[in-house]
């Protein structure tokens, strides 16, 4: 019987481990995205000439009962921004008015849809190539591993 339970138990943890791979489990209203860089080359589309590198972790945490989203860049320490005049449906699901923000040219987005950032058409916002959560992962591991 006990051992039924540690196979239940560390499926358990796998799936739990899988599920935070996917970023599917985050705190209540908010969302990270990953970017990656684009290291002595350009971007081609989507195609890198140079060298993928880890970029920057844009954290995302929508106030739905005040129209608002905060955003921040994880491990920077500059100050966080924040957006006003926001329709939020929840934490993966929200828009926000470009005009009405000063702080749109400090981040990759104003709107989410779906947990994915959604690129700005006007050109106010940062560029951004967002990567998964494992990929983002692995490229910050490169270094370690000597892989250029």
């Amino acid at each position: 019987m006990r051992r039924y339970w540690l196979i239940l138990v560390v499926l358990f943890i796998f799936f739990a481990f899988l599920l935070w791979m996917s970023d599917h489990v985050t705190l209540q209203g908010e969302r990270t995205v990953y970017t990656a860089r684009c290291e002595r080359g350009t971007w081609v589309g989507n195609e890198c000439s140079g060298n993928l590198a880890a970029g920057e972790r844009y954290r995302y945490r929508a106030l739905a009962a005040r129209g608002e989203v905060l955003f921040w860049v994880v491990g920077l320490p500059e100050p966080s921004g924040k957006f006003t005049q926001c329709e939020i449906r929840d934490g993966r699901n929200w828009s926000c008015k470009a005009k009405a923000n000063a702080d749109a040219a400090r981040s990759i987005t104003l709107e989410m849809s779906k947990g994915q950032p959604v690129p700005d058409e006007t050109g106010v916002t940062r560029p951004f190539h967002d990567v998964s959560k494992i990929v983002w992962l692995l490229l910050t591991c490169k270094p370690y591993f000597g892989i250029e």
